[in-house]
């Protein structure tokens, strides 16, 4: 915007680089010029203020296409008054002599003139093309038909104004129309998610089912050294009963035989011992053959005194004496006609 310094009679105006002021005075060009600076009488000076910056045009529409559905478009155009004669002979770019404003908007003319003419090369375009081909190529196609649209018009020409760029951001459907055409992407979607998961599941019932069958052979190979430990164990224990059997039998068979050699000298010495005995016994009586009775009495008297317990006293009575005396006289006859003989 200019800035404008204002003085009795006269004013100073001043404006930017980028800003373009066409002063006229009494009908004639005064100034004519980007960034100048001048004075001017407000009476008969007629000032216009033209922007020569580029500037950007963000528009929302919408179209229709060839099947008769709505979309949405949304795209910024990128503009810039080429021209600030043309553009200030067909619109409105005066600015009040005092404050610097302008009378009237002409930066919404030129806005509402570039919208209406990229919306309608944009929904004649997209009124040939069936929705799903919008969708696809919809942008760049609406991007390029913008472009040479905008670029060859000449009423923009006339005024000016010159398109630098157009930029589609999206087009979009209805919803219900987007969220109906997004189910079949997510129901694949959905499907290679869950094909993703069975596949996941597969793969870990699978690593599960090696697992088992790897703690089964784990098993089982545990079980065959089990029996074949303890079928060594087996062997082992047999082999210490046999040892022993065997090593019982040496030892019963030599204590059989030490019993019986035991036996054999017991028997021999008793043998032998009988014999003396029996040799002596022999001879014993061989030598009381020739003794008389009465000699063997007195004799087995002897022994058995000798063989009697201690007697401390000793009662004879006169029936025991008297018997006594009349067994000894009748020994005594016996030997006495022994004798006579």
């Amino acid at each position: 915007m200019a800035v404008i310094t204002r003085y009795p009679f006269l004013h100073h105006l001043r404006v930017e680089p980028t800003v373009h002021v066409r002063a006229l005075r009494r009908g004639k060009v005064a100034h004519d010029g980007a960034g100048i600076a001048f004075w001017f009488r407000p009476l008969n000076a007629a000032i216009s203020e033209v922007p020569l910056d580029d500037r950007e045009l963000p528009m929302l529409f919408h179209a229709r296409t060839a099947d008769f559905q709505d979309v949405t478009v949304q795209a910024t155009v990128t503009y810039r008054i080429a021209d600030p004669v043309l553009a200030v002979q067909r619109v409105d770019f005066a600015i009040d002599a005092d404050t610097g404003r302008w009378r009237a908007t002409p930066l919404e003319q030129l806005a509402g003139l570039l919208t209406e003419t990229a919306q309608q090369h944009a929904t004649d375009l997209l009124a040939r093309m069936p929705m799903t081909n919008a969708l696809v190529d919809g942008i760049s196609a609406v991007r390029a038909g913008m472009s040479a649209a905008l670029g060859g018009d000449a009423r923009l020409a006339e005024t000016g104004i010159a398109v630098i760029g157009v930029r589609v951001v999206a087009l979009r459907p209805e919803a219900d129309v987007e969220r109906a055409l997004q189910t079949p992407a997510r129901e694949q979607v959905q499907q290679e998610a869950d094909k993703a998961t069975f596949e996941r599941r597969a793969m870990a019932v699978e690593r599960e089912r090696a697992i088992g069958e790897n703690e089964l052979q784990t098993k089982i190979e545990l079980a065959r050294r089990e029996e074949e430990l303890v079928a060594q164990h087996g062997a082992n224990e047999r082999l210490k009963t046999q040892e022993s059997w065997a090593a019982d039998a040496i030892a019963t068979e030599a204590t059989a035989r030490r019993e019986i050699a035991l036996a054999d000298a017991k028997a021999q010495a008793t043998r032998l011992v009988g014999e003396a005995e029996a040799a002596a016994e022999t001879a014993r009586l061989a030598a009381y053959r020739d003794v008389s009775e009465a000699t063997l009495l007195g004799l087995a008297l002897k022994e058995l005194a000798a063989n009697l317990p201690q007697i401390d006293h000793l009662t004879l009575t006169p029936d025991v004496i008297t018997s006594l005396l009349a067994r000894l006289g009748a020994g005594q006859a016996i030997a006495l006609n022994g004798g006579g003989r």
